[in-house]
């Protein structure tokens, strides 16, 4: 099946809420109206309710109690709020695809969106963006377990979903990968292009024009994966992707002596995947 046929079924383009389509669409727009976003999501109780819930974890360290959206969007900003915003709408687009422990699945995305907001930070980049991204980088593996159910479990069992060499045998055996996937989803979503080219590029960051925030995603996927899979010290060591980490200045022990470990880095922010 190729690209086309894949996003031709109906399962592979799953639906946002309205509210979360207007804030995806507010990338794209340089006057934004917050005030007009802010009473929507208001509206949304859901959304809002789960907005709040993330927006008084421990992992924004706010001073006092956030009660409202419009309280969320003064004391964490709207580029924040908007991140958690689409964050939140992405975990709730699949449910339940065979041959997927989306819980795992999430976990592990959702440090690599953890670790990228981190290594942003290192590099003065824009925090939220490679958090985001991070986020939905693998979200063309869930498209393509839900259009195409019994070719991706082929593929799973050949190489599971985070398998180091999955994108290659998906590669072999359809002639794109979940990157491709996960750009073309953005597309279709309309993010700006600033984020199909990272899912795009983000497994071979140093092909082309070098991108930062492909290889911040490079990198921060390659500690989740380490993170999930149990890496060892010498496994680490073994994959580390040394030439990536270089363009950023970074070292082994970037991630394993000066990063704090990955359930404090993180800690406040499982509510987003329930």
């Amino acid at each position: 099946m190729d690209l086309d046929a894949l996003f031709q079924q109906q399962a592979a383009l799953p639906g946002i809420p309205r509210v979360a389509q207007e804030v995806i669409e507010s990338f794209n727009k340089d006057s934004v109206s917050i005030e007009a976003i802010g009473k929507k999501l208001a509206a949304d109780q859901v959304l809002s309710a789960r907005i709040l819930r993330l927006a008084n974890s421990s992992y924004y360290h706010v001073s006092r109690t956030i009660g409202t959206v419009e309280d969320a969007l003064l004391i964490l900003g709207f580029m924040t709020v908007r991140s958690l915003v689409v964050s939140a709408s992405m975990t709730d687009c699949f449910k339940a695809l065979p041959g997927v422990d989306l819980k795992r699945f999430w976990r592990y995305s959702l440090d690599t969106a953890i670790v990228a907001r981190w290594l942003a930070r290192r590099a003065g980049a824009n925090t939220d963006f490679a958090f985001t991204v991070g986020l939905m980088h693998a979200i063309g593996q869930l498209v393509m377990h839900a259009g195409m159910p019994q070719q991706a479990l082929q593929v799973d069992k050949v190489a599971g979903p985070l398998d180091a060499c999955r994108l290659e045998v998906e590669l072999q055996s359809f002639g794109y990968d979940f990157s491709d996937v996960g750009a073309e989803l953005a597309r279709r979503w309309r993010f700006p292009d600033a984020f199909s080219q990272v899912i795009k590029s983000f497994p071979r960051p140093l092909q082309g024009e070098f991108d930062l925030y492909a290889a911040i995603v490079h990198l921060a996927a390659w500690r989740a994966r380490a993170e999930e899979n149990r890496y060892s010290a010498d496994e680490l060591a073994l994959t580390f992707p040394a030439e990536v980490a270089g363009r950023l200045g970074l070292k082994l022990e970037t991630f394993t002596v000066e990063m704090p470990p990955l359930a404090e880095l993180g800690e406040g922010m499982q509510e987003l995947i329930g």
